[in-house]
């Protein structure tokens, strides 16, 4: 059973084999959030309403794979990146489509790159919150770290000198 909670926490082998684990775990999240709403369709908003139920069973999951490795916020658990990703995409629903697929890519890769930033900088706090005991502590710094990112990107999107 322990391997059951560790291997849902790292991803499999994700999280235990490959270099810069949190990377690979943001881009895992990335890709299904992705193929879901341009592959499959959904709406964006949908997906990241799917994802709160598996943010939320990552705190107790998160708590359990730090007691079974013996460590806190153990590197190779990625869960917490996996589930935060599609969060940041919260504040521009529209700009991500089956419609305009390179725009789409566009704003996938710009919130994959803003989200890592605010995930291993830690800034404005959220490296405070990493000081939460178990799960929560893991969990809550990359919730925070999106909605961060998506503040981010809406400001991009907004502001007439964006890119996009």
């Amino acid at each position: 059973m322990p391997e059951l909670f560790v291997g849902l926490a790292t991803l499999g082998p994700v999280g235990k084999k490959l270099p810069a684990p949190g990377t690979f775990g943001s881009l895992v999240g990335l890709c299904v959030f992705g193929c879901l709403v341009l592959i499959a369709k959904m709406s964006p908003l949908l997906v990241s309403l799917l994802f709160i139920p598996l943010f939320l069973v990552g705190i107790p999951l998160c708590s359990k794979a730090e007691e079974i490795l013996g460590k806190s916020d153990p590197g190779e658990v990625i869960w917490d990146e996996f589930t935060a990703i599609p969060f940041v995409f919260l504040l521009i629903p529209q700009e991500i489509n089956s419609q305009n697929e390179l725009k789409s890519f566009g704003w996938l890769f710009a919130g994959f790159l803003v989200f890592r930033f605010f995930d291993i900088l830690k800034p404005f706090g959220i490296k405070r919150l990493q000081s939460i005991s178990g799960g929560m502590g893991v969990m809550i710094d990359d919730l925070v770290a999106a909605l961060f990112a998506s503040i981010t990107l809406f400001a991009a999107k907004t502001f007439p000198l964006s890119f996009f």
